[in-house]
This record gives structure tokens, C-alpha cells and sequence, in this order.
């Protein structure tokens, strides 16, 4: 095949894109990942500083409303409880008091606005109790914590801050 001639520009006419013919090639891609480093370090400082100041603001409103302090308050879900329940083929009775504590006054006030609504949820939970399963400690604690539970629930669901109540007793605990 025959040489097929090419023009090279002169080196003294700039070019059309500002260039410059002299200048040689191989600095130009050291240029361009020069210049996308400086973007990425820019971007990775800017997501640092957003995620930071994120944080710092989240913090500052979980420190915005401290725990209540102070005495515990006991909240007395009177009368006890009296539900049956079956023990092999034989009709059983429990009896239970209960008592919620609290550090904060607004959750008496809600606990007992909504007595109605608690006091279902335990009947229920403790109806369906099992005699070997509450007979022994363990069993009793297991029940003391789904009570818990339940009650924590009930708040949450009428406006309530579930966090605010701290434990569940039994203050009478009979099985006949």
C-alpha cells in the first residue's frame, strides 16, 4: 500500500481548542485524574462534614429531653385480676395484683386514662396462660415481661412513650 501523506499542524498556528501543537500529549490524562482526585477528595470533605453535622443535630435532640427523674411512681391496676384457665382437664383460678412503675407523671396520668384498654390486654394475656408454665419462677418472670410488654404496648398506642415505663410487678400472685 502506498503511503497515504498526513498533515501535521504547524507549530506556530494555535489551535482551534486553545491547545497548544508543542505541548506534548502524555501530560494531559495526568492532568484530568488530577483534577477528578481534587473532586473526590472536595466531595468526600463535604459528605463528611453533612454526615457530621447530621449526627451532632440527632444527638442533640435526643438530648434535648432528658429522662424524668425523681421518685418512682407506682400505678395500682386495681382491682386484681381474676381469670381460669385449664390444668389438665381440671378448671384452675388465678389471681394477680399488679402494679406499674414510672419515673414520669405524664404516664400515670396516661396509664390511668387508659386502664380500660390495659387492663383487657393483661385479662387476655393471662387467660391464656398455662398452669405448668407459670408454676415455676422462670415461668412467672416469662409472664412478667410479656405483661410488661403488653403495657408498653398499650401506652405507645394512645400517644405514650412506651420507654418511660420501667418495670411491671405482681404484688399478689395466686393459683388455685
Amino acid at each position: 500500500m502506498a503511503d497515504i501523506p498526513t498533515l501535521e499542524p504547524a507549530a506556530d498556528v494555535p489551535l482551534a481548542d486553545g491547545g497548544d501543537a508543542a505541548a506534548p500529549r502524555g501530560r494531559r490524562p495526568w492532568l484530568l485524574i488530577a483534577v477528578a482526585a481534587a473532586a473526590l477528595v472536595v466531595a468526600a470533605g463535604g459528605g463528611w462534614l453533612w454526615f457530621a453535622h447530621s449526627a451532632a443535630k440527632q444527638k442533640g435532640a435526643g438530648a434535648a429531653e432528658p429522662a424524668p427523674t425523681g421518685p418512682a411512681l407506682y400505678v395500682a391496676l386495681d382491682p386484681p385480676f381474676v381469670t381460669n384457665f385449664e390444668a389438665d382437664q381440671v378448671v384452675r383460678f388465678l389471681q394477680l395484683s399488679v402494679q406499674v412503675m414510672t419515673h414520669d407523671a405524664a404516664t400515670v396520668d396516661l396509664i390511668k386514662a387508659n386502664d380500660p384498654v390495659i387492663r383487657n390486654d393483661l385479662l387476655l394475656l393471662f387467660s391464656n396462660q398455662k398452669y405448668a408454665d407459670i408454676a415455676t419462677r422462670e415461668g412467672k418472670e416469662r409472664l412478667r415481661a410479656a405483661a410488661l410488654a403488653a403495657v408498653r404496648k398499650a401506652v405507645a398506642a394512645n400517644g405514650g412513650k412506651p420507654e418511660r415505663i420501667e418495670a411491671l410487678y405482681f404484688t399478689s400472685f395466686v393459683m388455685q
